[in-house]
Formats: C-alpha cells, structure tokens, sequence
C-alpha cells in the first residue's frame, strides 16, 4: 500500500528487522525496461520508519499494470530445517523458485511433487496421490487437519498439472507454499520437538520418582521429665 498525502511517498511493508508490519519511506525508484531483455520493471528503495533498515523491493508489469511489491533484499524466503529431508527440501525450494518467477501453475504442481515425496519418505507409495494421503492417516502419519490440508494441495496440483483454461492464481499458490510448509514443519520439525520434550520431561519425572524420602522425624514425648502419667 503506498501513501503520498504527506508529501513524501509512505509504503505499508513487513520490515525484516522489526519483524512486523510498519510504514517505510520511500528513498528513490528506478524503472527498467529492455524489451530484448524481459518485462518492465520498477525497483523502489524504502526505509523503515521505525528502525531506519533499508528494503529493496520489485514490480514488474505484464500487461495490467505494476503488480505488487515483493520484497527482494533482504531475501524473502524463508529456509526450511534441515532436519526435514534433503530431496523434499529440494522440492520445496524448485517450488518456491516457480513462485518467485510467477509461474504459479508451475509453483502448484512442485507442491504436489512435495506431497509426492512426503508419502514416499515415510514408504507409501499408493497408485494415487489420494490413496497414498488415506494410508498415511490410516497409519496416524498425519492427523484428520493435515489430511485436509495435504487433499487441499492436491486438488490444486490437480488443476495445475492438467489443461483446464486457466492458471492458478498468485494468491492459491502462496496459500499452497504456506500449507506445504506448515506440513513439512509439523511432521519433521514440531513432532520431533514435542517427543524431546516429552522424553525430557519423562527423564525428569523418573529422576524426582528415584530421590530416596527421609524418615518421618519421631516427635518427643509431651510428658515433663519426671512426671509420670497416670
């Protein structure tokens, strides 16, 4: 969103180093367009009104006008963990290259690779995606939400990966490279937290359960000495 009734050129951007949405300064643009080279393009430079970071961020217009800021340094992308395997790692990352191009039916269908590729990782590979996603939550891979998740994703390869008439959209591609993300984090990032965390946990219980009790201490006799009861 740009803002120019202050008199200079306000932008409403998600800062890198605040972390959060906030309103940036416009500090100069410069407009390329080589038609041996590619489409038009419009580079604008801000600064975050909060902290003062520099943003760099890209438009480009492909016949309707100059699409929306993407933000290209510092990079945008966010890196997958390394403890979700190498090869579905790299699916995600061509995916994200697909999106980052603007080629959204292809970013969809390098979702569906993903999808592909978490079956095969965990030794299910059904004749079709849909059977192989059943199996994995028949087998409690995946819990009933992520199952919706995983078919949502795959009705969108679907449409991507066969001719109907239209593209995927910039918007359904984002939601599927969120989703995608979120599936991945959760079955190899957040599970293998949580079992930490419960074995350390564990751990700790048994350990308190071992500490020996100290003997109840006897009280002393109310009785003076000297005096016998009766």
């Amino acid at each position: 969103m740009t803002d120019n009734s202050t008199g200079s050129t306000k932008h409403y951007v998600l800062c890198n180093r605040c972390q959060k949405p906030t309103n940036a300064t416009e500090r100069g643009v410069v407009t390329s367009f080589d038609p041996e080279v590619g489409i038009p393009s419009l580079v604008t430079l801000v600064s975050c009104d909060t902290c003062k970071f520099p943003l760099l961020f890209l438009q480009e217009d492909y016949g309707q006008g100059w699409d929306d800021m993407f933000r290209v340094w510092p990079s945008a992308t966010r890196y997958l963990s390394s403890a979700v395997p190498k090869p579905l790692r790299d699916e995600h990352n061509q995916a994200r290259k697909c999106f980052d191009a603007k080629a959204y039916t292809a970013a969809a269908v390098m979702v569906g690779r993903t999808l592909e590729g978490v079956c095969a990782e965990n030794n299910v590979k059904e004749r079709t995606l849909i059977l192989s996603l059943r199996k994995m939550k028949d087998n409690n891979l995946i819990d009933e939400r992520l199952y919706q998740w995983a078919d949502e994703l795959r009705v969108l390869r679907n449409e991507g990966a066969h001719y109907t008439g239209s593209q995927v959209s910039r918007e359904d591609a984002a939601d599927a490279l969120a989703l995608s993300e979120a599936l991945l984090d959760y079955m190899y990032v957040l599970s293998a937290k949580f079992e930490e965390f419960r074995k350390r946990r564990s751990g700790k219980t048994r350990a308190a359960a071992a500490v020996p009790t100290q003997p109840a201490t006897k009280t002393a006799s109310a009785t003076r000495p000297g005096k016998t009861s009766k």
